[in-house]
């Protein structure tokens, strides 16, 4: 995301971008410098206050065998859209999830373009009228299709650990980060599908979503059926951070 023309968590970004690159061995051909120059003049490129920069490496042209090709040069591809931060009114009341089975490969925390199990996971969403799926994996908690999830019981935030079943989010990192400054109590561990859909919160985190309350989830409230009190510390504590970034530029 770039608010105001500015990349928000830039160097996070890359910093998984490089992580995913090493995980299926494609040399990063740019340096984190270079990046930083074209995010920015795709940023000026473009109209908007608010954009959302996408950027992509493959491992360039050659011919087609499952095997990495002994020669070729990657090719990047970017392009950047309008980005329009979730409305006060979703935020004040919240979405509705649905949940299903989670049924993707082992490596999902390799950020690629290989996400055909994510797709049909949002698309189950998105036609049940939803803005998400919950993913569940032997009885416990992943992630969404397309966000990272994080509960709270009795005001302790709970929430899967960093894995190799979870892509590491940059929003839950911030998230994360102030819980930890707010001393808000945290746990990442193990968390079961009894657990939540017992929460009396449920949160989704993501770059263009930023932090929302779920407050139903496969058709039944979560806790009260409203944003939590929680969450409504942690959403103002998230938006306060941001305009601070914003400022330092």
């Amino acid at each position: 995301p770039a608010y105001s023309g500015y990349p928000f968590r830039m160097a996070q970004h890359l910093a998984r971008l490089q992580k995913s690159l090493d995980a299926i061995k494609l040399v990063n051909p740019m340096t984190a410098a270079q990046w930083g120059r074209l995010v920015k003049r795709m940023i000026a490129l473009n109209e908007g206050r608010d954009q959302a920069v996408y950027l992509q490496v493959t491992r360039g042209v050659a011919r087609r065998d499952h095997a990495f090709p002994a020669a070729a040069t990657p090719t990047v591809f970017m392009m950047s859209n309008p980005m329009s931060v979730p409305p006060k009114e979703l935020v004040a009341r919240g979405c509705a999830c649905v949940s299903a089975t989670d049924n993707r490969w082992l490596r999902c925390d390799i950020k690629s373009t290989s996400l055909l199990g994510n797709v049909l996971m949002r698309q189950r969403a998105a036609e049940a009228g939803c803005l998400e799926t919950i993913l569940f994996r032997d009885g416990f908690l992943s992630e969404a299709s397309a966000s990272n999830v994080l509960v709270v019981h009795a005001k302790t935030v709970s929430a899967p650990p960093n894995n190799h079943l979870v892509l590491p989010g940059t929003t839950n990192d911030v998230v994360i980060e102030l819980l930890r400054k707010a001393r808000i109590a945290l746990e990442l561990r193990e968390v079961h599908a009894d657990e939540v859909r017992a929460a009396d919160e449920i949160w989704s985190t993501s770059a263009t979503k930023e932090v929302l309350a779920v407050t139903r989830l496969d058709g039944r409230p979560v806790g009260t059926g409203k944003p939590g009190p929680v969450f409504k510390r942690v959403y103002r504590l998230y938006q306060e951070y941001k305009r601070t970034v914003m400022r330092r530029g």
